[in-house]
């Protein structure tokens, strides 16, 4: 059956990507001007470049991740915040490091299976453009609201006498997915309120600003669990041991498996005795208790595979979202 599609949003949403993204064209060497010396590695401190604000979700892993490798390869390693356009700014500026381990970063999945979709074709991050040292975890997203609207299920958003109105992290982001493919399946009024990341995001839907939200997970539980936010449903494809009494929107009876993902990479053309290191490094930090714990408590899952299943399972995300925005007719910003 042909759905209709009511989904309203502005028209200027996908604008912050392709501005941010011409700033970065001129974007300077990030790295040393020596070749990379695998017996030397590492060379000096080393830094994780992370596209977002700090205490969001993908800084604190790259922080857990820095103290972490810090110890276990005996150098300063630390954080370097470079937001902007869904991790886009970092991931641009972060091609022209140099491919010899210094210089590392955490990228989320969405800005290599979602915002490929919300960008034009010269702006788009492929994964396959990396030397992926590992993956790290995945984060469910669960649609709040506050307990002022009056909603406690999709049936009561559907049967809204009213447009209702629904934020997300921005263009391109896993955020923005899930919202535009549940609306456009709910098949009710709706306008798109895009927000610059899951912090502003929660704010707007605590106070009312709009009705609905598409959240992390992590950033919404302590909210969730004293009672400011209602879960409505999570857009995992089973329900998360955090939120056992929340249904999947798959269990609702509609099609929006969606979830975040975060690698740890290198540059393109590191050497394979420098990745190799990295990664038995890792592998050390996700076996202490204290990244475990982290883990825990940001309500993370542990997705820790090696580079070449992790490029491959991002690469079928993009398909599969891409044959759902293009089942549904969803314009996520305006790609060209």
């Amino acid at each position: 059956m042909t759905q209709m599609h009511r989904v309203r949003r502005g028209a200027a949403a996908g604008l912050g990507v392709a501005t941010a993204l011409a700033l970065t064209a001129c974007g300077g060497n990030l790295g040393g001007g020596e070749s990379a010396d695998a017996e030397s590695f590492p060379d000096g401190p080393i830094t994780i470049l992370v596209g977002f604000d700090p205490g969001g979700s993908t800084d604190l892993i790259g922080r857990a991740v820095a103290d972490g490798l810090s110890d276990e390869l005996g150098v300063p390693v630390s954080v370097e915040n470079r937001p902007g356009a869904n991790g886009a700014v970092a991931a641009q500026q972060f091609l022209s490091a140099e491919p010899d381990g210094q210089t590392l970063m955490v990228i989320n999945g969405s800005l290599a299976y979602i915002t490929p979709m919300a960008v034009s074709e010269d702006e788009v991050v492929d994964i396959n453009d990396f030397e992926v040292i590992t993956g790290l975890s995945l984060d469910d997203y669960v649609l709040v609201t506050s307990p002022s609207t009056g909603f406690t299920s999709l049936e009561d958003v559907a049967n809204a006498d009213r447009t209702v109105t629904y934020g997300t992290a921005g263009v391109g982001t896993g955020s923005q997915l899930s919202s535009e493919l549940l609306f456009n399946q709910l098949d009710v009024e709706a306008t798109a309120v895009p927000f610059d990341g899951g912090s502003p995001t929660l704010t707007a839907v605590l106070g009312g600003q709009v009705d609905v939200g598409s959240i992390q997970l992590g950033e919404a539980i302590e909210q969730i669990e004293s009672g400011e936010l209602v879960p409505l449903v999570t857009f995992a494809e089973e329900r998360p041991e955090y939120l056992p009494d929340t249904p999947t929107a798959i269990e609702a009876g509609y099609d929006v498996p969606v979830q975040q993902s975060r690698a740890l990479v290198a540059p393109e053309g590191t050497p394979e005795e420098i990745v190799d290191q990295l990664q038995e490094a890792t592998q050390a930090v996700f076996e202490t208790e204290q990244y475990q714990q982290f883990n825990e408590n940001n309500l993370l899952t542990p997705n820790e595979i090696d580079g070449e299943e992790l490029q491959q399972r991002w690469t079928e995300n993009l398909e599969s979202y891409r044959s759902l925005v293009d089942e549904y007719g969803i314009d996520l910003g305006g790609a060209q």
